[in-house]
């Protein structure tokens, strides 16, 4: 069933929640809302479900307004970050509680309703539980309960509000996975609010980015990550490295570092940061000929495939974090103080961004040409100097 919001508003006193939202959840897609606390995420899937009503706007289920249906006409499957299991009933007693308290003339045979509990449990891979309490299960096996229970009830859609939030990171990873493997059989349109990034690329089919009760960026995790569409998309998806400075006809002077902006050719004087990934950077030991930006190493973590390495700036101590493979870590044979050379080999400059909080600033976004991290070649180069 596709899912749609047009124009939603929620306030709760003076605090916006939802500003104007409007979004297209696509038939047997998952879906993952994503963003910090406080975002708008969690608002956004309760009045979806019919938990909460919105101020302004509407709700379409199969491009019906369902705005004014109850909670229970929308046909929601509803898991809670806390699994809101009844304690003093049974695995089995949980998941079936959905079938038996529906209106006589629908509710299925006791035999039916055994059939088909045991047919979730096995689904989830925890018939052999169907008669222990939730206290006796771990976490990891509630939330699996949980998911059941809303699936017991034949949703026509499926919300997760931060599902494995309560779970410790390895149980989590299994779990969202899991989750995938099951979503990809059954083909429920989803919905799960996280704020978890490496959950929400790792799982979703779509990715919808909250800040501010607003909607920064919709796309397929792949294309959200390789082309944020603001700042704080590029800063909330994995660590990045600013160089804050001016841009000036092609070219970010960053405190003396110039890197090329092509892409702001026409911009003078500009405000504006340059974003790195950590893994986005070469380095090297300083020799003839090898150019880039100054820095020192200060610390070194390499266990495993990589190396992440803390490096600060000769020119005014700032620390840039890089990764890089631990064989190129062990080949330069690096130890704590060492000077390197550091060359940034895909940048994305934003003019007008403070380095998260701009949402329309203009962005460039092209590797690095040679003789990034010195004076660039050309008369917007020279002019650039005028200014630092």
């Amino acid at each position: 069933m596709a899912i749609e919001v047009r124009n939603i508003h929620k306030r709760f006193g003076n605090f916006v929640a939802l500003n104007d939202v409007s979004l297209n959840f696509p038939a047997g897609e998952l879906t993952a809302l994503l963003g910090p606390s406080g975002c708008g995420k969690t608002t956004l899937l309760r009045i979806i479900a019919g938990l909460e009503s919105p101020d302004a706007g509407v709700v379409l289920l199969d491009g019906e307004d369902a705005s004014a249906r109850h909670v229970r006409e929308r046909q929601v499957g509803f898991v809670f970050q806390h699994y809101a299991l009844f304690k003093h009933m049974t695995v089995f007693e949980n998941i079936a509680f959905g079938l038996r308290v529906k209106p006589r003339a629908q509710r299925a045979s006791d035999a039916d309703i055994r059939i088909k509990v045991m047919q979730l449990l096995e689904l989830v891979q925890l018939d052999w539980l169907a008669q222990r309490y939730p206290p006796q299960l771990s976490g990891g096996q509630r939330q699996r309960i949980a998911l059941a229970r809303a699936l017991a009830v034949e949703p026509r859609e499926l919300l997760l509000d931060e599902p494995f939030g309560a779970l410790d990171a390895k149980v989590r990873k299994e779990l969202r996975r899991w989750l995938r493997r099951l979503h990809d059989d059954l083909k429920v349109t989803s919905i799960f609010v996280t704020h978890d990034q490496e959950e929400a690329l790792e799982v979703a089919d779509q990715i919808v980015l909250m800040h501010h009760g607003r909607v920064e960026q919709i796309g397929a995790p792949a294309a959200v990550y390789e082309h944020p569409a603001s700042p704080f998309v590029y800063g909330f998806l994995g660590n990045v490295n600013l160089f804050h400075g001016r841009v000036h006809e092609g070219v970010l002077d960053a405190g003396g570092i110039l890197l090329e902006a092509p892409d702001h050719a026409q911009a003078q004087d500009a405000a504006g940061t340059g974003y790195v990934r950590p893994h986005d950077f070469e380095i090297d030991r300083p020799a003839p000929g090898v150019e880039g930006i100054a820095v020192r190493l200060r610390r070194a973590h390499a266990i495993g495939p990589l190396a992440q390495l803390e490096l600060a700036r000769d020119d005014d101590g700032g620390m840039v974090e890089a990764v890089i493979p631990a064989e190129r870590f062990a080949q330069l044979a690096l130890q704590e103080g060492d000077a390197l050379v550091l060359r940034p080999r895909r940048l994305r400059v934003f003019v007008g961004a403070d380095g998260g909080t701009a949402t329309t600033a203009a962005a460039s976004e092209a590797p690095l040409a040679h003789g990034a991290g010195r004076p660039v070649p050309g008369p917007g180069a020279a002019r650039l100097q005028e200014h630092a």
